[in-house]
């Protein structure tokens, strides 16, 4: 994996501390470029001191300080460019124009002004060629070449000078840049994945969390339900035991009932979280969002769930607990989605539940009205008679919340509260996603 452009800032100190440079090596290139540069100029201002009349040592010191130069050609790689431009009449600097005109094209340097320096460069070294060659061909009387070939071979000459090293420097600027856009798209991609990661986290965390309310809800459901039932017949198994041994017998008998169809829904609830533990358990640490999708699935598929035509099941246990209670269903009776289904007879479920719970001995109404392609349900109780003696059923004030929860996911309405008389009622509308 390539180190991202924060963590290159991050060591600072260790690949920036020597001025210009970024490594110990660009150091010593530069520097060992400089030495003979230095040493190639001061050996050709010698005899460009015997030319010109000057003093050697003069001649010699000139070369050396302009050879000098190239060390700066990272940082002002114009300048050493220029140098190199102005020594061409003296023929020195050779090595300086060459290496600075690839750094300055391999630079960031705009391209108008590398071409501009190239121009100068190739037309200072042409006249120089021109005029050194026009002179040797005119000392030697014996070579008499056409009026050609002054003129086309220094062309040749300063193109040979220029031309490769500019050539050369624009390919590794291109592939510079080209690599640095790599790294930069590497490191915009590494974060993006980072990014990603975090979601697929946070969507299976979420994931997990709606599976662990819904399975909270479904033993919620089942659970306070059957064994509200079974309190309350237990409570008038306790109360007619001595009076009447015949209907004792019957409430045990329905206590028995109600605690193997509680123990059996417990179990169906059990084995679908073994599933999904045996699905998403093979490995610790984080859990893959596929894992909690595949749990989520096979809860929904074991799982078939209660259905509405059990309503009429669950209104009959109540009557057998003590409780008044009465079914009425308007409209046409047909078959809906099975999670319509199971949360229609989920919110009356629940709604009865509460009535033995709060409304111990109260007149209750169970209401069931198919609309088309949507069913609505209501539970009414009026107020408690006051004679019913009080189960004592403890209450987890999660009843109201949960059928709210199961309503709303499925794009229903839910409405819940105390009634004029002294009652209380819950009414609820499900539209079937399938018919949908």
């Amino acid at each position: 994996m390539t180190a991202t452009g924060a963590d290159r800032e991050a060591a600072g100190p260790t690949t920036r501390g020597y001025w210009w440079w970024e490594r110990r090596r660009s150091v010593a290139l530069d520097v060992g470029l400089a030495l003979v540069s230095a040493l190639e100029c001061a050996l050709e201002g010698v005899e460009f001191a015997r030319d010109t009349g000057l003093p050697v040592p003069l001649g010699v010191l000139f070369g050396l300080l302009a050879g000098s130069v190239l060390v700066l050609r990272r940082r002002w790689p114009i300048a050493v460019v220029l140098v190199s431009i102005a020594t061409t009449p003296a023929e020195m600097g050779f090595l300086m124009g060459i290496v600075g005109l690839y750094t300055l094209a391999a630079s960031e340097v705009p391209r108008r002004i590398t071409v501009v320096l190239t121009g100068m460069t190739l037309v200072g070294t042409f006249i120089v060629s021109y005029v050194r060659l026009r002179q040797s061909v005119d000392a030697d009387a014996d070579f008499g070449p056409g009026v050609w070939y002054v003129p086309v071979v220094s062309l040749f000459m300063s193109l040979g000078l220029t031309a490769p090293s500019v050539l050369f420097g624009l390919y590794i600027g291109a592939r510079r840049r080209l690599m640095e856009s790599l790294r930069e798209r590497a490191d915009s991609l590494e974060r993006e994945l980072s990014l990603l990661a975090d979601r697929a986290e946070e969507r299976a965390e979420w994931a997990r969390t709606e599976e662990r309310t819904r399975i909270a809800r479904e033993m919620h459901d089942v659970v306070a339900h059957r064994v509200s039932l079974m309190v309350v017949h237990a409570a008038a198994l306790q109360a007619v035991a001595p009076k009447d041994p015949a209907k004792a017998v019957r409430n045990a008998a329905l206590v028995g009932d109600m605690g193997r169809q509680a123990l059996t829904e417990l179990r169906e609830m059990l084995g679908v979280l073994r599933s999904g533990d045996a699905l998403v358990a093979p490995r610790a640490g984080r859990v893959p969002l596929a894992s909690v999708g595949r749990v989520a699935a096979a809860a929904a598929a074991v799982e078939e769930g209660p259905r509405l035509r059990e309503v009429e099941v669950l209104v009959a246990q109540s009557r057998e607990a003590g409780m008044a209670v009465e079914l009425s269903v308007e409209g046409e009776v047909r078959a809906y989605a099975p999670e319509v289904e199971q949360t229609a007879y989920r919110v009356v479920q629940e709604a009865l539940t509460n009535v033995h719970k709060h409304a111990a001995g109260a007149r209750t109404w169970v209401r069931l009205a198919h609309r088309g392609v949507e069913v609505a349900m209501q539970v009414e109780n009026g107020p408690t008679d006051g004679v019913t003696a009080d189960a004592g059923l403890p209450s987890g004030g999660n009843g109201l919340v949960g059928m709210r929860e199961r309503v709303l996911g499925l794009g229903g309405v839910f409405v819940s509260g105390p009634t004029d008389a002294g009652g209380f009622r819950v009414s609820a509308v499900l539209r079937d996603g399938g018919a949908a």
